[in-house]
């Protein structure tokens, strides 16, 4: 039978994902009255294509929205301190609401703010070491895709070496972003991937 934590637990999932489901990109851009990010530029629905489109109001917006989606799904973990692995759970909950939105027909965004928001409540000084590493690579090649990549690949060796009870989810959560990144990866091989 049940017990009431796993069921506390189950219902803390699921809102994790239903926070990760929000589509941040798409309401800032309609409050903005920008074009749908879906629709344009790269087609999908995060902050470096809303930039593409022109807005960097919009991406400010909608990064710090993405981010927030991943502090906000967590939190209930943290003021009622659950265990490392059911807040890994919700982690993994929130990352893949955001990647398969059930308010924007499972057509989401590609994670890396989102995860940066889901790191920041599990231990936030692996998002000081994350976002150092996106800018140096960001700096030297002027690719945000390939920024992102190389910080998602680097990310679960800082969890190992810090607090390695993260690292589990944290592997799932980087093949998936990796997997959410197959087309820039292609362009990347090929030299097509657009620098700024």
């Amino acid at each position: 039978m049940m017990t009431d934590t796993g069921l506390i637990t189950i219902g803390l999932v699921f809102l994790a994902y239903l926070w990760g489901s929000i589509p941040t990109a798409v309401l800032v851009c309609h409050a903005l009255n920008i074009p749908d990010p879906r629709k344009k530029g790269s087609g999908n629905p995060g902050t470096t294509n809303v930039l593409r489109i022109g807005s960097r109001k919009g991406a400010l917006f909608t990064l710090v929205g993405d981010a927030g989606k991943g502090i906000l799904a967590l939190l209930p973990c943290s003021l009622l301190q659950l265990s490392s692995t059911e807040q890994s759970f919700c982690a993994l909950a929130a990352i893949i609401g955001h990647l398969f939105p059930l308010f924007s027909s499972f057509r989401g965004g590609k994670g890396i703010a989102t995860t940066f928001g889901v790191c920041v409540s599990l231990f936030w000084p692996i998002t000081v070491l994350q976002s150092c590493i996106w800018c140096l690579v960001f700096a030297v090649s002027r690719t945000a895709s390939l920024a992102s990549i190389a910080t998602v690949l680097i990310t679960p060796i800082i969890v190992g070496l810090t607090e390695p009870t993260y690292l589990p989810a944290i592997l799932i959560i980087s093949a998936l972003l990796l997997l959410s990144h197959r087309v820039n990866i292609s362009n990347l091989l090929q030299g097509k991937e657009p620098r700024f």
